[in-house]
């Protein structure tokens, strides 16, 4: 199963992916993907050891593609390199038994490298490659907002999740990521509610986005121990008495039980 999750920035979607990974990895292997410019997803699996991301290995990125990063558009490199080795030989364990890996792919400099570039050659075909070959549960933690879906980085993957706080704006988001989501063939996308308040706020936001077409998965309560969880560097999953945790957990388990 390839879950994408995406949202208007701080809606709490890193720590959704992160949580959810940690969670599915207690009976199955997992890949989180940390796809978001910001690279935020090892902080939430508590992993704070500095990380090199792969568009930024420049010796791998010459060696896969031919060229050096940030070559020239009329520059010729490979435009399909091998990545089949790279989820096992990059990854980083989050557990002894390697149940759960994270792969952070960083993100190519608009001003500098370009939108076509042995950096982004590689890093589209290493998504490509995790989300058709790989059979392991994906997690992706997408860029916040819609701009990754014009790349087409989550048109294969069986399920997106949209993470919604009440307000507006993050509705707005929501509306526009279902739009292009779809167009880009995305068959199965949903919405998971997070920091909820009351049960009027829910109501709300739940009536909201049926308006739009977006079913909703699941709601998290607004918990202090997201906070400290953040503050302290910890998992999510260290907290057991979480009210947000047990709500994630919820959502899991709809999940594993009404596959897409």
């Amino acid at each position: 199963m390839k879950i994408a999750v995406t949202g208007k920035g701080g809606v709490g979607k890193t720590t959704l992916a992160g949580t959810l990974a940690c969670i599915l990895s207690r009976n199955y292997r997992v890949f989180a993907i940390d796809a978001d410019p910001d690279m935020n997803l090892a902080g939430s699996l508590g992993i704070h050891t500095p990380i090199t991301p792969i568009s930024k290995m420049k010796d791998l990125i010459k060696d896969r593609t031919g060229a050096e990063p940030g070559s020239s558009f009329g520059e010729v490199f490979k435009m399909n390199p091998k990545i089949s080795d790279l989820p096992e030989s990059l990854s980083i364990n989050y557990d002894e038994e390697g149940r759960l890996k994270l792969l952070v792919m960083g993100t190519v400099d608009k001003g500098g490298d370009g939108c076509v570039c042995p950096a982004s050659v590689l890093l589209k075909a290493l998504l490509r490659h995790l989300i058709l070959k790989k059979d392991e549960i994906i997690i992706l933690d997408m860029e916040a907002g819609i701009e990754h879906l014009g790349r087409r980085t989550a048109e294969a993957v069986d399920l997106m999740i949209i993470v919604v706080e009440p307000g507006l704006k993050s509705l707005e988001t929501a509306t526009r990521i279902r739009k292009l989501a779809r167009d880009i063939g995305v068959e199965e996308v949903v919405a998971v509610i997070n920091k909820v308040s009351s049960a009027d706020e829910e109501a709300f936001v739940s009536t909201k986005l049926n308006e739009i077409g977006l079913n909703v998965l699941g709601s998290i309560p607004r918990d202090y121990n997201v906070v400290k969880a953040d503050m302290e560097g910890l998992p999510l999953v260290d907290y057991p008495d979480s009210p947000a945790l047990v709500a994630v957990e919820d959502i899991a388990e709809n999940i594993l039980n009404n596959p897409p």
